[in-house]
């Protein structure tokens, strides 16, 4: 039996696709198999917000599966994993998750993780939202998925972007008690 620790990483459209970057490549750093899905609009951005490619982003991960593959393994419940992150997540992906209407295999897998009641991280990235994004995420939130949107902890007087980043991706990876060892923890004054 394989007992490595397993993710679905989900990279959508929205700004701010660095940060399914640095996931995949902490995972790396931690050991963690990843299974990425980059959807078509988030190949896209990536040009306009980063010098990789698609392809580079993809070799990045132990496993890279079309987003038009509905047969792909993470489509079924029977595909073990400890949960999938989606970052960014852009409101069209939020709003398919939390519909159930699929159209793409990043929304069918995070549906499936849904219903087979593993984690599911939605770094949602939208400003400012309407009430339309804010039920969404209601919505997944009701279903057991987690909503965490990449807001910087300025406490820890990050002194660059790639802190803040770290910062925001070691959160995430807390909820699957994963340890990046890169957080400036909250300490009380005593």
């Amino acid at each position: 039996m394989n007992d490595k620790r397993k993710l679905l990483v989900g990279i959508s459209g929205a700004s701010g696709v660095t940060y399914g970057i640095r996931l995949l490549e902490t995972l790396a750093e931690l050991g963690v198999e990843s299974h990425l899905i980059l959807s078509k609009a988030a190949e896209m951005t990536i040009a306009y917000e980063t010098d990789h490619t698609p392809k580079s982003i993809r070799a990045m991960a132990d496993v890279a599966y079309a987003t038009g593959d509905m047969g792909a393994a993470c489509s079924s419940g029977s595909f073990p994993t400890d949960g999938m992150i989606v970052a960014p997540c852009s409101m069209k992906s939020l709003a398919e998750i939390a519909t159930g209407v699929t159209s793409t295999l990043l929304t069918r897998a995070a549906d499936v993780v849904l219903k087979e009641r593993r984690r599911l991280v939605l770094m949602v990235r939208e400003t400012p939202l309407t009430n339309v994004h804010l039920r969404n995420m209601l919505t997944v939130s009701e279903m057991g998925g987690i909503i965490a949107p990449p807001v910087p902890a300025f406490y820890t007087r990050p002194e660059s972007l790639e802190e803040m980043v770290d910062h925001s991706i070691g959160r995430v990876l807390d909820l699957f008690n994963l340890d990046t060892g890169k957080i400036k923890r909250w300490k009380s004054e005593q």
